[in-house]
């Protein structure tokens, strides 16, 4: 879909209007209603295709679309990554077992607009004690890199709140995979890297529309995709962990569009 809306900042980046805020709530809204849905389907013995039944239903019944059904061939309404998937893991016949630790990344698309948001699970009780403290320090990543994200700042301090915070914790950030742009388009400028130096890259302006989306891994940061050329895991085989948001740039600080409308965005809290 064009987007032919606001103006474009010398870096190719879309300004929206304040009025085009209530339209990524609504969309973000979705988003997230329907990954607060599907976390009581999240349990042993489910298999992700079910889940993504599940959430292709849901987007149907109410009344919008998935971004991703048809995006570049891809047939699914989710992306759904256990374990050492870092991202882009298709739903199928994967059973989870008990302990299984997996991200749900969901976007659909709402009156034209695209929320798009992604969260971790757990199969189950309890994660172990290392999965446990790989979701918390991927959740704070994130939530740094939105407290970063004002105007004034740059994608470069997003990218440094984010490294800063996982390398400290004796953790690595993924680089081959970033977040981006999005409004009435799903993927736009910029790319919002998770490392990066404090003070680079273009400067944060209101009215910029984007995902911060870090992927965090236990080991090392290395990925590599498989045959079915959506599938990346960690070459280590070490657990991966990911939290998504959209967010908007106001005057004072960042909106987020997708928050949890149950609380429900942190599986251990």
């Amino acid at each position: 879909m064009d987007d032919n809306r606001g103006r474009l900042t010398r870096d190719g980046i879309r300004l929206y209007d304040p009025g085009d805020f209530a339209g990524m709530h609504k969309a973000g809204h979705l988003a997230a209603e329907i990954l607060d849905r599907i976390a009581d389907h999240v349990v042993p013995g489910a298999t992700t295709g079910a889940l993504d039944r599940l959430i292709e239903a849901w987007v149907v019944e109410a009344g919008a679309k998935s971004a991703t059904i048809g995006y570049k061939g891809y047939a699914h309404a989710s992306c759904i990554s256990v374990n050492h998937v870092v991202c882009h893991g298709i739903p199928g016949d994967k059973t989870l077992k008990r302990g299984d630790i997996l991200n749900i990344d969901v976007t659909v698309i709402v009156d034209g607009w695209f929320g798009d948001t992604s969260r971790m699970y757990v199969a189950g009780d309890k994660p172990s004690v290392k999965a446990a403290r790989l979701i918390q320090v991927a959740h704070d990543a994130l939530m740094l890199g939105i407290e970063a994200a004002r105007p004034g700042n740059t994608f470069g301090d997003i990218g440094h709140a984010i490294q800063s915070h996982v390398e400290s914790q004796r953790m690595s950030v993924v680089r081959d995979f970033c977040g981006h742009g999005l409004g009435r388009v799903f993927h736009a400028p910029p790319n919002v890297l998770h490392y990066g130096r404090a003070g680079t890259g273009p400067v944060l302006e209101p009215g910029m529309f984007f995902t911060i989306e870090p992927m965090v891994n236990l080991g090392r940061p290395e990925t590599k995709v498989l045959a079915d050329d959506w599938t990346a895991v960690t070459r280590d085989k070490s657990l991966s962990a990911q939290f998504e948001h959209s967010i908007g740039i106001t005057e004072t600080g960042a909106e987020v569009f997708t928050l949890s409308p149950a609380g429900r965005f942190h599986p251990t809290r």
